[in-house]
């Protein structure tokens, strides 16, 4: 055998499709396009994106997101910053006074992060549950104000809400 006598195997090399060659082609006449239409035409295409005419998806959805006007916003301070307090009870007022928060929001939640050495009162809206075991573990007591959204409501129950 030699390299003149190499020969691609049987069916690997095949012919290119002529079309519009003539009906005894099998791709005469429409040229396997079908009648007319935009795919029939010389360019023609639909885009991938292309929904039939509906509005788009990109131009339906919003753009802008979404602003919730219920939402609370709570000044959110550490327990570790509470090292340096001065005074027993931490209240609005006292944070204010003292530095730790500038403007007034929905109220103030006191997070776990740290440690506390001292028995502090916290007057505040909400408090973390770890916040909270280590600021009585410290000698300390947390007072909830009015303000809490997060408290659990007592479930009404039929019977009550018969009467």
């Amino acid at each position: 055998m030699r390299l003149h006598d190499i020969k691609a195997p049987k069916g690997a090399n095949k012919d290119r499709k002529r079309v519009g060659r003539g009906g005894g082609s099998g791709w005469g006449h429409t040229s396997g396009k079908g009648y007319k239409g935009q795919k029939a035409r010389s360019g023609g295409y639909v885009p991938v994106w292309f929904e039939g005419g509906q509005m788009p998806l990109q131009r339906r959805l919003p753009k802008f997101g979404f602003t919730n006007i219920f939402r609370k916003q709570y000044n959110e301070i550490n327990l570790f910053r509470f090292e340096s307090f001065e005074g027993n009870t931490v209240n609005l007022e006292s944070l204010m006074a003292q530095g730790y928060i500038r403007q007034v929001k929905d109220g103030v939640k006191i997070l776990g992060k740290g440690e506390l050495s001292k028995p502090l009162t916290f007057e505040v809206t909400q408090v973390s549950s770890g916040a909270k075991r280590k600021i009585e573990a410290a000698g300390g007591k947390v007072v909830l104000l009015a303000g809490n959204t997060d408290e659990e409501t007592p479930e009404v129950t039929n019977e009550a809400a018969s009467e």
